[in-house]
């Protein structure tokens, strides 16, 4: 199999459409072959034979489990390849089973889903049932924004079936499920650690319970005692100074999707059928520790699947069978997520990919007249209520890190099946539309899998949303479609990966600009002093400038170091995760055997680009205090800054990104986990630029970094396309977990003719961002003075929503340093 890069097609130009729909790949012997857009290299997953809508009994589909799949692959038709079948796929290590289970939800959308071509003038507005449940609930939201939380109950830990059945009207609510026994009453969940559940019931003023702390303390150790055991003293000043910060030791990692659909498809009995098989057939042999590990894991796994049924029935529901209709559908998918998030409290607890599962069962029952719009639309939209109410008890550092109280509760839309058709359905219109029933809200965080072969009137009305709203984001199916297949779903914000195939050790990031002035302070720290890194050689500076190729061959010297020390604190921490704080029902939800990748990120790619040009293109004098530390800089001189599509300071990004991948490529990773890379930040570039001294570019010490992938506040001064086209060079198939751009552009920009030609604007720079080689955008159409108005008048704008880095976030929830940052970053006035 051939392995490759993505070649970024031509770049975005003003006024220039561009048609090129194939990627390039080069192999390792420097040949290049063109992948066709649509090629899948997961894809075909083998099929499913028509699924039975009624008359299958639970026992009659678990038997049928071993064998679905016998002797079916060679003969199905599969999607189209590029000539010579050359791919450009990740690698996938996992065995192949004996036997397969035959679960496939892939196959059954790909063989009932129904394309929907036609405008949003279908969608229905809100039941008076659905006015009346989401108007006690708004009522419960602002008491819990005025009181930071509602509630917490500190002595019942949280687990799938421990809490008694919650509603907020059953007679009103179409869907029902609560995390605990009340909305917005959080829980606590001590695995994680105890520390981290006092921190964070004292910050609210809730008194932890002295029973739980002991259980937690000396019966049951947990994930954050692990972790801190094993600790090295690098790691935990890497940690203290901010090297390396937002680590997933102190909270659960999240970024794991389970298939939710299969509850809805299979039932639990049947799912339950499948792992013993895996326990029978496929986990035998030779037991060496992994074996071991997962063969525990699997029976934990089964114990979970028992708990959902258990908690279930508590609701009057039945989920050892399969769904029957859509209503139940609906109802069992929420229930596989209810039950994840009332075990896990991870940094983002995603949904996945629903939309077209959820029409096949929308679409029979509206054709069989046993369901009308009205009442599909209410389905949606009291989920999608549910889904706003998950709420997780945090602690305040974790809230400086990750502003507005997010879940990150991310759901796609559209995207492309495995022959390149679209695959926007009307569930897709209906998902949208609840942030008209219900409000714009930054959960559940909508993503747009964005394709050239998005109908019009869809690509339409997404933008018309993000116009309205500002509640949603936009992610390249082209990129993500080529490498993952088309059954994919995005965790948190930007990482793509196989549903029910794939699972994430989430990283957090590493501080690039403090990485920069550690190698140019021999390896200490620039605020404290301490010696962090490696004692590096000393720059010869003398009183003369910086010398661009030392400083950055010191960069790369350093790199080396953070990647080694970077990658082995992921290995404790997600050892210990999974030792201490098994997400036992999300991984129930995944075949036994998965793809594992472990996400690094890097914050303050910018910084580090335009300090790179400047030490280039000007003259750099550090100045020192009295400890010798380069603590500021003096710049004679102008320099290219990231950001103007000028690739004198656009190709400094791409080498950061590209080298530092390459090193973190090369590292020992826990149960040999692939290593991906992420450009995003969320809102903690805030807290990075805190952590950070001044750096060559000129930014001052504390600053703020930009987040994600974004040119630093203010620098990009050639336009809203020339800003794009930076972003969209920086090399997807180097950071796989994910390139986050936030886009904010005035009104008027997007022209003066009223809100149909605003749309189809918007969707022409999306086309030609995507095209360009982008893989994410936030879009923001917003007034700076509006802003500063909402940050002394938030009453008057209860609902302003906003996206910052990869999700979006109710403006009212930042603090008013997270608000002033925000109107800091640019605003573009032209493109």
């Amino acid at each position: 199999m051939m392995s490759g890069i993505l070649r970024r097609p031509l770049a975005l130009q003003k006024g220039q459409a561009q048609a090129r729909r194939d990627i390039t790949c080069q192999s390792m012997s420097g040949g290049e072959v063109t992948l066709a857009r649509n090629a899948n290299p997961y894809e075909p997953e083998s099929p499913v034979p028509a699924f039975e809508w009624e008359g299958t009994d639970t026992a009659t589909l678990a038997a049928r489990l071993s064998s679905l799949l016998a002797a079916t692959r060679a003969s199905q038709p599969q999607a189209p390849v590029a000539a010579g079948s050359a791919r450009c796929p990740l690698p996938d290590p996992r065995p192949t089973p004996a036997v397969d289970t035959g679960i496939n939800v892939a196959q059954f959308i790909q063989d009932h889903y129904t394309p929907y071509d036609g405008d949003s003038s279908f969608l229905a507005g809100p039941t008076a049932r659905t006015q009346a449940l989401w108007s006690r609930l708004e009522g419960l939201i602002a008491l819990e924004l005025e009181k930071g939380v509602l509630d917490v109950d500190p002595s019942k830990p949280s687990t799938i079936a421990g809490f008694p059945p919650g509603y907020i009207d059953r007679e009103l609510e179409a869907i029902v499920g609560l995390q605990t026994d009340a909305p917005l009453k959080r829980s606590i969940k001590p695995l994680g650690g105890t520390n981290v559940v006092r921190a964070a019931l004292e910050s609210y003023g809730f008194k932890p319970d002295p029973q739980v702390e002991e259980t937690y303390t000396k019966v049951r150790k947990t994930h954050n005692a692990g972790v801190f055991d094993a600790y090295t003293e690098e790691m935990r000043a890497a940690r203290k100074s901010g090297i390396l910060t937002g680590l997933p030791d102190g909270y659960g990692r999240g970024r794991i999707i389970g298939d939710y659909r299969r509850v809805a498809l299979y039932g639990v009995d049947a799912l339950i059928e499948a792992k013993r098989v895996d326990l029978k057939s496929n986990l035998l042999g030779v037991m060496d520790e992994e074996k071991i590990r997962l063969r525990e894991e699997v029976n934990e796994q089964i114990r979970a699947l028992n708990e959902l049924k258990e908690m279930a029935k508590g609701y009057g529901f039945d989920l050892s069978r399969p769904a029957q209709n859509a209503r139940e559908a609906v109802q069992w998918l929420y229930f596989g997520y209810l039950g994840a998030v009332k075990e896990q409290d991870g940094a983002a607890m995603s949904l996945g990919r629903i939309d077209a599962f959820l029409d096949v069962f929308i679409e029979r029952d509206l054709q069989a007249g046993t369901l009308t719009e009205s009442e599909a639309q209410e389905l949606i939209d009291h989920m999608v209520m549910k889904l706003r109410l998950v709420r997780h008890l945090r602690t305040p550092e974790y809230n400086a890190l990750f502003a507005g109280d997010p879940t990150w509760v991310t759901c796609v839309l559209g995207g492309t099946d495995a022959y390149g058709k679209h695959m926007v359905t009307k569930t897709a219109y209906r998902m949208l539309h609840t942030l008209y029933n219900l409000g714009p809200a930054p959960e559940p965080n909508l993503t747009i899998l964005w394709s050239e072969a998005l109908p019009q009137p869809f690509k339409e009305f997404c933008t018309k949303v993000s116009l309205d709203t500002s509640s949603i984001q936009y992610e390249s199916d082209a990129l993500m479609s080529s490498l993952f297949g088309s059954d994919y779903s995005i965790a948190c914000c930007v990482s793509a990966m196989r549903e029910g195939k794939d699972m994430q050790y989430f990283g957090a990031r590493a501080n690039l600009p403090k990485l920069l002035l550690y190698t140019l302070n021999q390896g200490r720290d620039e605020v404290t002093g301490e010696q962090v890194g490696p004692r590096f050689a000393p720059v010869r500076t003398g009183d003369g400038p910086l010398d661009f190729e030392e400083v950055k061959a010191k960069l790369e010297e350093g790199m080396d170091w953070l990647a080694a020390m970077y990658a082995n604190t992921m290995n404790v921490i997600h050892y210990m995760h999974d030792k201490y704080d098994y997400e036992r029902l999300q991984m129930a939800l995944h075949d036994t055997y998965v793809r594992r990748l472990l996400a690094f990120g890097v914050a303050g790619l910018s910084v580090v680009a335009d300090s790179l040009s400047a030490v280039q293109n000007a003259k750099v004098t550090p100045v020192y205090d009295e400890r010798g530390l380069m603590v500021d800089f003096k710049i004679d001189g102008d320099f290219p800054k990231y950001g103007n599509d000028d690739d004198r300071a656009d190709a400094l990004a791409q080498w950061l990104t590209t080298t530092f991948a390459a090193k973190l490529s090369k590292q020992h990773t826990y149960r040999n986990a692939i290593p991906t890379l992420s450009i995003l930040t969320i809102t903690s570039n805030v807290v990075y630029g805190k952590k950070t001294g001044s750096t060559p570019d000129g930014r001052k010490k504390g600053s703020p970094f930009a987040p994600g992938a974004n040119p630093l506040h203010g620098r990009d001064t050639h336009g809203a396309l020339a800003s794009l086209n930076s972003v969209a060079k920086l090399p997807y198939a180097y950071c796989l977990d994910g390139i986050s751009n936030t886009f904010s552009l005035v009104p008027q920009v997007l022209g003066k003719g009223g809100e149909r030609e605003r749309s189809a604007n918007l969707a022409a720079i999306l086309d030609g961002y995507f095209q360009a080689g982008g893989h994410h955008i936030n879009v923001n159409v917003l007034n700076r003075q509006m802003l500063m108005d909402a940050v002394e008048h938030p009453e008057k704008y209860p609902g302003l929503t906003i996206r910052v880095s990869g999700y979006a976030v109710h403006f009212a929830r930042l603090t008013r340093e997270q608000q002033l940052e925000v109107i800091a970053r640019t605003f573009h006035d032209t493109m």
